[in-house]
């Protein structure tokens, strides 16, 4: 047989050929199998950092701020919690968790926490920030649904300090109960006799952690609640019966007086947990001055008729201000109480509140 330079040429470059496309092939597959795994293996967070410990106040470069920068900020007080990472927004900001050991209530339970884009900004590492207590509907427990990301509360508040609608709050996001939902047994966010006290968990020792671990302002000015349904009871509850403590809250679709079972035998602390009563004793005293922002969807009928009773009976009378904003077409559901705030009620409470200060 002949030699034939040619035909051994042609040979080799078929073989390259088809070895390129074998590994054209395989990088492809490659690809295609890493584009399906890849959000499979983000839901169970196998890329991200849940989990992981989280400290805040840090200053740039390490360290933190010591000294504040106006008589108005409460810098950390410590001691440190032990926070984890829950989620991050896609501004780079967390959702950290911790377990809280109440010091005055006995309870204990988890709170989750969110800070604001600004409380990492340089020029506000000596100023305090505006807490947000946000408390939701339902047994509130053994989560808060407000520390998740799909109601967008975070979110929002981001979008309306940047538009000037709203102070950069940070948001803490306390159990509301102690227990799971059990036949409709709620505990008013109140210290029922015999029972947890869960109102010294929610305006006590939630504010201390607080307080223990972040950049605040001393003054009530810097504190409220915002809550939905049951949780829009208890921050309405809170703030008429500790005005000296906190100033304003949104509260949406709340209901307005005290009603658990629990309450059975104890009447008389229970008118102590009456937001009718507690209105009505700080109108007679004649403050401080708090700050009401009611929000109650159009199909929320018997909500709607409470709130203007109660606005009707003790709204803009003496200390006790208050607002409504109706919903149109709203329904029971806090995915339609988080857009509507931003269409009055988050601009009226920032209004009637001390934010951040920037300090060189």
């Amino acid at each position: 047989m002949s030699y034939s330079p040619g035909s051994t040429h042609r040979s080799k470059a078929r073989d390259r050929i088809s070895r390129v496309k074998k590994w054209c092939v395989v990088l492809a597959s490659l690809v295609v199998l890493g584009l399906i795994a890849w959000p499979v293996l983000d839901h169970f967070g196998v890329f991200s950092d849940k989990g992981e410990s989280i400290r805040f106040n840090r200053k740039p470069g390490g360290g933190q701020a010591t000294q504040a920068g106006d008589t108005r900020t409460l810098m950390p007080t410590g001691p440190e919690a032990d926070f984890r990472v829950e989620s991050t927004l896609d501004d780079g900001t967390k959702i950290a968790v911790t377990t809280l050991h109440g010091a005055k209530s006995g309870f204990t339970g988890p709170v989750w926490v969110w800070a604001p884009k600004q409380y990492d900004d340089p020029a506000y590492a000596k100023s305090g920030f505006p807490v947000m207590i946000a408390l939701p509907g339902g047994a509130g427990f053994p989560k808060n649904y407000w520390m998740g990301t799909d109601l967008h509360l975070q979110s929002s508040i981001t979008a309306w300090a940047e538009e000037g609608k709203s102070l950069p709050f940070l948001v803490v996001m306390p159990v509301l109960n102690p227990v799971p939902e059990s036949k409709g047994v709620y505990y008013d966010a109140s210290d029922i006799p015999g029972q947890p006290k869960m109102g010294t968990w929610l305006t006590e020792d939630v504010p201390d952690l607080v307080k223990a671990n972040f950049r605040t302002l001393k003054a009530r000015d810097g504190w409220c609640f915002m809550g939905s349904s049951t949780g829009g009871f208890a921050g309405l509850k809170s703030v008429l019966q500790k005005p000296d403590k906190f100033k304003a809250v949104i509260a949406s679709g709340p209901d307005i007086v005290p009603d658990s079972r629990l309450w059975a035998g104890h009447e008389q602390e229970r008118q102590q947990n009456n937001p009718q009563v507690l209105a009505q004793d700080l109108i007679a005293r004649g403050g401080p001055d708090v700050y009401i922002a009611f929000q109650v969807g159009t199909k929320e009928k018997k909500a709607m008729a409470d709130v203007k009773q109660f606005i009707a009976t003790y709204g803009n009378r003496g200390p006790v201000h208050t607002m409504l904003r109706e919903i149109p077409n709203g329904s029971h559901n806090a995915r339609t109480y988080v857009p509507s705030m931003g269409e009055g009620p988050i601009q009226w409470i920032s209004a009637h509140m001390e934010g951040p200060v920037p300090h060189g």
